[in-house]
C-alpha cells in the first residue's frame, strides 16, 4: 500500500492522477498547506525535510526492505512508473523524450505558471513588471507545447500517454486562472480535452476536492506565502 501525503494542487494532482491511472492501491493522508501542516516537526522529520507535499511512503518498495519515502513530484512519477511498468518506456529514444518533457514541466511550465498565477491572484499589491514578465513566459511555454503537440499529433512526448502528460496537464487545467485563452493554442486545447476524458485523470483530479477552500483565508495566505512559525522552526532544524 502506498501512503500519499497530499493536498489538491497541481503538484498533488500529478501523483493522484498517476496512482489512479496505474490502478495502484493507496491511502491519502491530507496535508493542509493552508494551515501550515507541511511545516510541522512530524512532517519535516518523517516525510519531507523540505516541508513540501506531495510525498509518498511505499510499504512494499521493489527492494523489499523497509518502507521507502519518495519526495518531489517528478521523482515520484518516475518511481511509480518504474514500479508499475506504465507510462514510461524502459529504454531508448522514447524514454528520453518522456524524460525531457517531464523536466520541461518541472523546470519551466510549473514554476512559471505558478509565479504567473501568484501575481495575478494572490499578490497583495499590483506588480506590473512581474505580471508582464511571467505572463509572457507562460504564453511562450504554451506556444512551445502547442508546437510539440502539433508535431506528435497525440501526446506530449509522442504517440503514447505518459508521465509527461500527467505532469503537464494539471498546469494547463488552470489556464483560465493564468489568463490564457486556449483558443490561441488549438493543439493544447484538443490534447487537454482528450486527456481530461480519461477516467483515471478524472478520479485523480477529484481526490480531495472537498478540501479546497473557495476563498483563501488570511491564515492560509500567511502559511503559503509568509514566514510562519512552523517555517522558522523547520529552518532551525536544518
Amino acid at each position: 500500500m502506498i501512503e500519499l501525503h497530499y493536498w489538491p494542487t497541481p503538484h498533488g494532482w500529478k501523483i493522484s492522477i498517476m496512482l489512479e491511472e496505474c490502478g495502484m492501491p493507496y491511502r491519502m493522508v491530507p496535508v493542509n498547506i493552508g494551515r501550515g501542516e507541511q511545516f510541522t516537526p512530524e512532517f519535516v522529520a518523517l516525510i519531507n525535510q523540505h516541508h513540501k507535499m506531495p510525498a509518498i511512503v511505499d510499504d512494499e518498495p521493489p527492494s523489499g526492505r523497509d518502507p521507502l519515502t519518495v519526495t518531489e513530484s517528478g521523482a515520484i512519477l518516475v518511481y511509480l512508473a518504474e514500479k508499475s511498468g506504465k507510462f514510461l518506456p524502459a529504454e531508448g529514444v522514447e524514454r528520453l523524450q518522456v524524460m525531457q518533457w517531464l523536466m520541461w514541466q518541472i523546470g519551466g511550465l510549473g514554476p512559471m505558471a505558478s509565479q504567473n498565477g501568484h501575481f495575478l491572484q494572490y499578490a497583495t499589491e499590483d506588480v506590473p513588471y512581474a505580471i508582464d514578465r511571467y505572463g509572457k513566459e507562460v504564453r511562450r511555454l504554451y506556444g512551445v507545447l502547442d508546437k510539440q503537440l502539433a508535431h506528435t499529433g497525440q501526446h506530449v512526448a509522442g504517440a503514447a500517454f505518459s508521465i509527461a502528460d500527467i505532469a503537464v496537464l494539471p498546469w494547463i487545467r488552470l489556464h483560465k486562472a493564468q489568463q490564457i485563452d486556449l483558443a490561441d493554442y488549438p493543439h493544447v486545447a484538443h490534447w487537454s480535452e482528450r486527456v481530461m476524458q480519461r477516467p483515471g485523470v478524472q478520479r485523480g483530479l477529484a481526490l480531495g476536492r472537498e478540501l479546497r477552500a473557495p476563498v483563501l483565508s488570511e491564515e492560509a495566505r500567511e502559511a503559503l506565502f509568509g514566514t510562519t512559525p512552523g517555517l522558522q522552526a523547520a529552518a532551525r532544524q536544518r
